[in-house]
């Protein structure tokens, strides 16, 4: 649901005038076309057009809002550009907080500088790949290995032999072949096989 709302003090009182959208199984609650200014002396024509879309929270009744400079964006496309971007700021929120990243070393040599940096991330790789080991059943790495010995490889003389029983089967449901027509059938299609397969 859109709307324009001009002279609006706050995000609060423009998600309190919003519609809701009707659609329960949708997280997003309504967007909105506003202006913006960088200061309250601003000039009309410095004002920035801007759409503000109002997603509910998974984790709690509360709302967000995310803003987006391009109108021309749909409101689910700016709720998943902002689903990658949020990746990358929790990255550099932990980077920063709890991988002690340009705190833990100081240089002035650009290449150490890039040296800390790409270890600092490392870390954090390694931590990522741990958490989901830890919690996604889809990266338990036995789990594969459990898998291949469930759906062993079938070896190709038991394949082999299969496909002689099978044969053997269908050529004696056929009402035309004698049993004796049979069994020379069977007789040229062995001696057709190499003799590695025989043995």
């Amino acid at each position: 649901m859109s709307g324009k709302l001009d002279n609006t003090p706050n995000v609060k009182s423009i998600h309190q005038n919003l519609k809701s959208s009707s659609d329960p199984k949708t997280p997003i609650i309504g967007s909105i076309c506003v202006k913006l200014r960088e200061d309250k002396t601003a000039p009309v024509d410095e004002f920035i057009d801007a759409r503000i879309v109002f997603i509910k929270d998974r984790r709690s009744e509360n709302w967000l809002a995310l803003l987006c400079t391009d109108r021309s964006f749909s409101e689910e496309k700016i709720v998943r550009i902002y689903g990658k971007r949020w990746d990358i700021e929790v990255f550099f929120k932990v980077c920063k907080s709890y991988l002690v990243l340009a705190k833990e070393f100081q240089g002035r040599s650009y290449d150490m500088q890039v040296a800390t940096t790409l270890i600092v991330s490392l870390r954090y790789a390694m931590l990522a790949m741990d958490s989901r080991n830890a919690s996604d059943d889809r990266a338990i790495g036995e789990l594969f290995y459990y898998l291949r010995e469930e759906l062993a490889e079938i070896k190709l003389s038991q394949s082999l032999i299969l496909l002689v029983d099978a044969l053997r089967e269908v050529l004696k449901k056929l009402p035309l072949l004698s049993q004796e027509m049979a069994n020379q059938i069977m007789t040229a299609f062995l001696n057709t096989i190499p003799l590695p397969l025989k043995e």
